[in-house]
């Protein structure tokens, strides 16, 4: 049974060509793990508009899942979900610039085939990048994946080789990369000055309103997934080349979490000065665990709360805002 089912999987998803880089962990994958020291930098702002859990059936609402912190800092499996056609605007610390090779990375939180590590369940998006904010362009994608079987929303996994530009290509802790070079030219962009990157889920229904490629193919991924955490998860993206542009105020703003991970007790102690602070804790799905006043050393008991991952989300007078992921075992 189970050679029959991984043999079904080939034939929905496999290749009869491999023509781009396998999934991360193969030889000649370009995945860029989390920890590379390549990694220059990692978003910092992240504005998420939902997209639906099924775009045929815009009655049955907005995925709900995740928040649009969750996106920010390093890649760390706390994600927020897009759904159908969703987008995400993010920023950075400074501006990315075309440097040699690859100069970002987006996460997404895919995962192999225990049977066959060429396969993997994967949720892609386009990749879209902006100088100004305001005029994006998208990197020219494109899907060798079959298109004579709707890949379901779950139960079979994807060729990565048959797949370019499109984030979520490679696995969870993997990004994919792309290079700025490919849009050098483009009118109205400056690769040497990327102040936004801009991801669209995609719909990967393989007819009516599926998304398609750069050569006007269907784009088969997962579909429908029509479940709160529906579309593309994303996790992270990091900058491989960024010129930080802004010179860091010399008064601290970071609130720190002592232990982490931790188990019991854990202590959060905010910079000197912050007043009228309120700390509110959530959960990975972005739902929220606990909202109280926070002074400048704050004990929280983790007694009650399932191990897992947690944001600490910190506001104050003057505008403070800080937010922190919290390990808990």
């Amino acid at each position: 049974m189970n050679k029959l089912f991984t043999t079904l999987l080939v034939c929905l998803c496999g290749s009869t060509y491999a023509q781009f880089a396998p999934q991360a962990g193969l030889a000649g994958s370009t995945a860029i793990e989390a920890s590379s020291p390549l990694i220059d930098g990692w978003a910092s702002t992240c504005t998420v508009q939902r997209g639906y859990i099924d775009i045929a059936n815009p009655g049955a609402g907005h995925v709900t899942v995740g928040e649009d912190i969750n996106a920010i800092n390093a890649a760390d499996g706390a994600i927020v979900c897009l759904g159908d056609s969703g987008v995400a605007v993010l920023t950075f610390p400074g501006a990315l610039y075309n440097g040699p090779g690859a100069d970002f990375a987006v996460f997404e939180n895919g995962f192999k085939n225990p049977a066959n590590a060429s396969m993997a369940f994967l949720e892609l998006a386009f990749v879209e990048v902006s100088s100004d904010g305001t005029n994006f362009f998208r990197f020219p994608a494109t899907s060798n994946t079959q298109t004579t079987t709707q890949i379901p929303g779950s139960g079979v996994y994807m060729d990565a080789s048959l797949l370019n530009n499109l984030a979520g290509k490679y696995v969870a802790n993997y990004g994919t990369p792309f290079d700025l070079s490919e849009l050098a030219g483009t009118p109205g962009l400056d690769v040497n000055h990327i102040t936004h990157v801009r991801l669209v889920d995609v719909v990967g229904a393989v007819s009516g309103h599926g998304s398609k490629d750069n050569e006007g193919k269907y784009i088969n991924d997962p579909y429908p997934t029509n479940f709160p955490t529906g579309g593309f998860d994303l996790d992270a993206v990091a900058a491989l080349h960024m010129a930080v542009t802004a010179v860091p105020q010399a008064t601290p703003t970071a609130a720190t979490i002592y232990p982490n991970p931790a188990t019991g007790l854990v202590y959060v102690t905010l910079p000197t000065g912050i007043t009228n602070a309120t700390l509110v804790l959530t959960s990975i799905t972005g739902q929220v665990q606990l909202q109280q006043p926070a002074g400048q050393h704050t004990s929280l008991s983790l007694a009650s709360y399932p191990a897992g991952m947690y944001t600490i989300h910190i506001t104050g007078d003057n505008g403070y805002s800080w937010t922190g992921k919290l390990v808990t075992y």
